[in-house]
């Protein structure tokens, strides 16, 4: 599988985390197993979770990594006009959808300290997303996290509240 399909499905499944990290605490417990399995734990990823099957990355997401993932919320996918996430599913639509799901996915693990120091952040699809700090908010886009540093055998998770696109 390509590295951009791996860092979508990355992506995607980082989504799907404990309750508390939604809050916005930090889980630095023992990972409970890889991004994919992780973002499947939490009922608050479901999309996330059915769009990296979609795109046929779960295999990559549960790989070695380490990836960074920052992982929009089902909440983050309904944002999204109307349409645009039920055609993204479609088959047809596979490599647009990848292209997106690995836009949220960094290869290397990058946690919440070391993110607060770049001004960009290179993803797997190849495209850049910038990353600004206003006090204790941190965008990556024009997406905010929301909980950062869930850990996962093969990598961390960031929550972010809006899906990025790419270019």
């Amino acid at each position: 599988m390509t590295l951009l399909r791996k860092s979508l499905l990355a992506l995607l499944l980082s989504g799907v985390v404990a309750t508390p990290a939604l809050a916005g605490h930090h889980n630095e417990a023992k990972p409970a197993g890889t991004i994919v399995d992780v973002a499947a734990a939490n009922a608050d990823f479901e999309t996330l979770v059915a769009a990296v099957k979609a795109a046929g990355l779960v295999e990559t997401l549960s790989g070695e990594g380490p990836f960074t993932v920052f992982a929009p919320t089902d909440e983050a996918f309904a944002k999204l006009p109307a349409g645009t996430l039920e055609d993204l599913l479609k088959p047809e639509n596979k490599d647009k959808l990848v292209a997106i799901l690995t836009y949220h996915v960094v290869a290397g693990k990058v946690k919440a300290a070391d993110v607060v120091k770049l001004d960009t952040a290179t993803t797997v699809n190849g495209q850049a997303a910038d990353i600004t700090v206003e006090g204790s908010t941190v965008k990556v886009d024009n997406a905010t996290v929301t909980a950062t540093d869930i850990a996962a055998s093969n990598g961390v998770i960031h929550v972010i509240d809006t899906v990025i696109l790419p270019d």
